[in-house]
């Protein structure tokens, strides 16, 4: 665990990170309300109390649901985009934001789709 204390966040879209791409600069109004539709339908919702999206999987087993997340932690690190998670048992609960600029960005839509893709095969 590494506290960094005094570090601040460069503004959504004014990254000091020249390799941040512009997938983390936050989603237009337009572009949210289209693809967050897309995103309940599979069982996304937007958190109350955090500019973020959650879902809850359940899988038959533990080694099904640890499966699924290494699947998604190989992929969260080609991303360079984390996710929060917790898991118990067969259970995975998933919280997706950017943390660079403190909201929905299409890196979050990108990886909920591909977790979505992914859950099908477990």
């Amino acid at each position: 665990l590494v506290l960094i204390t005094g570090a601040t966040l460069p503004p959504c879209g004014r990254s000091t990170n020249s390799t941040q791409s512009s997938d983390a600069h936050w989603l237009s109004p337009a572009d949210r309300d289209q693809l967050l539709m897309e995103l309940r339908a599979t069982g996304w919702v937007e958190m109350e109390n955090r500019n973020a999206i959650f879902k809850e999987l359940h899988f038959k087993t533990f080694n099904q649901a640890f499966g699924f997340m290494s699947r998604v932690a190989l992929q969260a690190e080609k991303m360079n985009h984390h996710p929060e998670w917790f898991n118990v048992y067969n259970k995975v609960q998933i919280t997706l934001t950017t943390h660079d600029c403190g909201g929905l960005s299409k890196r979050d839509i990108k990886m909920a789709k591909f977790i979505d893709k992914i859950a099908l095969c477990f």
